[in-house]
């Protein structure tokens, strides 16, 4: 076969299967005498495999482990495949403690909108009826993230801060360890809010699913590689 033949079944360019034949995805072209690639079925189940494995574990895994198994070294491709199944699984764990604590937290009666100046350690602790302790532990877990005043260094809890501390406080009455805690707070955080995380949970959870899907798929093409080589 040809570059072009290998290109056209993915849409890609010629010089495209050339760049991943030089950077290790494919193995090496066999060479006419007039210096033409020569292709093989190998070559173009290697392509397929490395293809497959980009949407399940992304362009740099699947570099490294079409590497691996081109150098011949099964056992490190393998364990980047088995890595990448890992941070799957943490990622669904992840997705399942969000679920339940979103859960929890609606089950609960909303706090009372926070819109005042920053507030102090203690001022926060007040609010909530906790002591300062426990704001400063918050903290130390990755749960809180207050400013500081440039020139005191005093604690600078803002509307964000308050209400990350509000959703952490309910949270430790459902008997939600610190860390788990710290996951929730951070995914709320990025999504604004607990209604913005709870409406982005169903594409959080579609996503971990389509890239499931796109393992089993990728295995059945790695498998087909090694067959043939």
């Amino acid at each position: 076969m040809r570059p072009s033949d290998l290109a056209r079944e993915h849409g890609l360019s010629t010089q495209a299967v050339r760049n991943y034949e030089r950077d290790g995805f494919i193995p090496a072209a066999a060479r006419t005498r007039s210096g033409y690639r020569v292709y093989t079925e190998a070559h173009a189940a290697a392509l397929r495999a490395f293809l497959a494995l980009i949407p399940a574990y992304g362009h740099a895994a699947a570099g490294r482990i079409m590497n691996a198994l081109n150098a011949g070294d099964t056992e490190s491709a393998l364990a980047s495949i088995d890595r990448g199944h890992l941070r799957l699984l943490r990622d669904r764990e992840t997705l399942d403690a969000v679920r339940a604590a979103i859960g929890h937290l609606t089950a609960e009666p909303a706090p009372a909108r926070f819109t005042g100046a920053p507030l102090t350690v203690g001022e926060l602790a007040r609010r909530l009826e906790v002591t300062a302790a426990t704001i400063r532990n918050w903290e130390q877990a990755g749960i809180l993230a207050p400013e500081r005043e440039p020139v005191t260094g005093y604690r600078l809890f803002r509307q964000e801060d308050v209400r990350d501390a509000e959703l952490a406080h309910l949270l430790r009455r459902g008997d939600y360890p610190l860390e788990r805690i710290a996951v929730v707070v951070r995914q709320v955080r990025i999504a604004g809010g607990t209604e913005e995380l709870a409406a982005a949970l169903e594409g959080w959870g579609r996503r971990l699913t389509e890239r499931g899907l796109a393992m089993l798929d990728a295995a059945a093409l790695v498998s087909r590689y090694l067959q043939l080589t």
